[in-house]
């Protein structure tokens, strides 16, 4: 009979804590969440370290310290959606084949800290590719951006026909827009791996590939509060290690690999009789304890360790050529529609990254494609590029000024980045961010090819960049001065124009800033009586 187990209750409790409001906040199509939800992805461990929030990292570490890999069961989302796989896989399944499917293996060490030191030295030298593709937070956000965020918005607008049968209009229709075949191709890609993984090997992916693993796992196996044996009353039935998920336990010599263990209590709550406990138990207290036979039985080199590197890195290999290449044929496409790269004759013109991003070298270097700027965005805007701007911007958020604009005065996607990839500003320094200029085509335009009134582009201006001026008789055509331009795309996205609008924002790779006219000083005049 399983032993009442708080400890795991307790974990259970602080993920769904954590897990159900991130995911809400990437769920929340309607935007009624507050924003301070984003404050919940600041707690994640690689978005702290890249965006200098030494602070939160120091917490978790110390955390690990003392307590183990609690942030890998109960803070990171990736890991707690790794466990709901777990469950649902286990649904209606005998615990022989469900549950119990797990046994000890050796380490892969030789992977997880040649990934870990790659990441570690490439994020130094600012190609973010490694933390992109091997983040497990970002990872997640990928997943729940470009297929649960989809899949709710779908069956809101399945929901909202079925109540218009019944002249029930509490719901209404909404656009999916924000989603990219190379958004979702990566989304697809980290799911099946995820599933892949947890049916087979349970957290291999946090034991192997997650950079953020195998920084925990240095510490944790000094961790003070630790799972251990207490041999009298271990049985030795071999339960606590078909329920390791960690694949961590060997019950044989009765040792927890510590770096391993991700503090789920799983185990603990599988023994009848107490073999397994969670206590102050810290390193130098057991030093002597350890005998020599499970000494030099941690040191042999493992074939399952070579397996699983072999096997492992192929999945990788395997899978980049796959995401490359749908994603730039989603790219490609994509180009000729927007006006940015589209001509044969005509160099590709930069992404324009979003205000608060500083610059495009910046920005690819930080950002790791998490994707919550882009389902926060009220506007819309931005949009998971594809290969169309090389390997180094896949995934990385555009401003695509499709079917709509940046809003004058909207700084949600500053407000929030985990990652400081887009840096916080205020509303006032976004009226003078210069993110990209208008670039005017005359011959596309239809007062030139169709001689018709337009100035639609010059009456969604903001700040009157674009005017109009006299063209011929009496009509008018537009004209941009580039030092009043924010390149916010009301000009583009409404100009009717296709497929090549008359007039394209070209992105500034560094952004800039611009003087905003001064208004008109209004002065009170005072009439004590009529002036007649």
């Amino acid at each position: 009979m399983k032993r009442p187990n708080y400890l795991k209750g307790l974990r259970v409790l602080l993920a769904v804590l954590f897990f159900v409001p991130i995911l809400l906040f990437f769920l929340d199509f309607t935007n009624k969440m507050p924003v301070e939800v984003h404050r919940l992805l600041h707690a994640q461990l690689l978005p702290a370290v890249m965006a200098g929030m030494f602070g939160i990292v120091a917490i978790l570490l110390i955390a690990t310290l003392l307590f183990g890999r609690i942030y890998c069961s109960a803070l990171c989302p990736a890991g707690v959606f790794q466990d709901i796989i777990n469950r649902i896989f286990c649904i209606g399944k005998k615990k022989k084949k469900g549950v119990r499917r797990f046994k000890y293996r050796k380490p892969a060490n030789w992977l997880r800290y040649v990934l870990l030191a790659a990441t570690v030295v490439t994020t130094l030298f600012g190609f973010s590719g490694l933390c992109l593709l091997l983040d497990p937070y970002s990872n997640f956000g990928r997943i729940a951006a470009n297929l649960f965020r989809p899949a709710v918005m779908w069956g809101n607008n399945v929901l909202a026909d079925w109540l218009m049968t019944m002249d029930n209009y509490t719901l209404f229709h909404v656009t999916i827009s924000t989603v990219s075949i190379a958004g979702v191709v990566a989304a697809v890609t980290a799911l099946v791996v995820f599933i892949v993984m947890v049916v087979f090997r349970g957290r291999l992916f946090c034991n192997t590939l997650c950079p953020v693993g195998a920084l925990l796992s240095l510490v944790s196996r000094y961790s003070f509060f630790r799972i251990s044996f207490d041999k009298e009353a271990c049985t030795h039935c071999g339960n606590c290690e078909h329920t390791c998920k960690a694949e961590a336990i060997d019950a044989k010599a009765l040792t927890v690999d510590t770096s391993r263990c991700v503090d789920c209590f799983n185990c603990v709550s599988s023994c009848a009789k107490g073999g397994l406990q969670y206590r102050f138990n810290p390193p130098f207290k057991k030093a002597n304890e350890v005998s020599t036979e499970s000494s030099l039985k941690m040191e042999q080199p493992a074939a399952n360790s070579r397996r699983t590197f072999l096997a492992t890195g192929a999945t990788i290999a395997a899978t980049l050529p796959v995401v490359s290449a749908i994603a730039e044929s989603a790219g490609q496409g994509k180009g000729k529609g927007n006006g940015h790269g589209a001509g044969k004759n005509r160099k590709k013109w930069p992404p324009i990254t979003p205000p608060g991003s500083l610059s495009l070298e910046r920005f690819k270097d930080k950002c790791t494609g998490c994707h919550i700027c882009v389902v926060k965005c009220p506007s819309q805007v931005l949009r998971p590029a594809g290969m169309e701007y090389g390997f180094d911007y896949l995934l990385k958020p555009r401003m695509a000024y499709i079917s709509s604009y940046c809003n004058y005065e909207c700084t949600v996607c500053s407000e929030v980045c985990p990652v400081g990839a887009i840096t916080p500003i205020t509303v006032e320094e976004k009226k003078s961010l210069q993110v990209g200029i208008a670039t005017f085509f005359i011959n596309r335009c239809i007062v030139k090819t169709e001689g018709t009134d337009c100035g639609a582009c010059s009456e969604h201006c903001p700040t009157q960049a674009v005017h109009m001026v006299p063209y011929e008789g009496t009509l008018t055509i537009p004209q941009v001065n580039p030092d009043l331009c924010v390149g916010c795309g009301g000009c583009e996205s409404i100009c009717p124009v296709r497929p090549m609008r008359a007039i394209i924002v070209k992105s500034n790779t560094e952004h800039q800033h611009i003087v905003l006219p001064e208004e008109e000083e209004v002065k009170n005049v005072e009439v004590d009586d009529f002036g007649f």
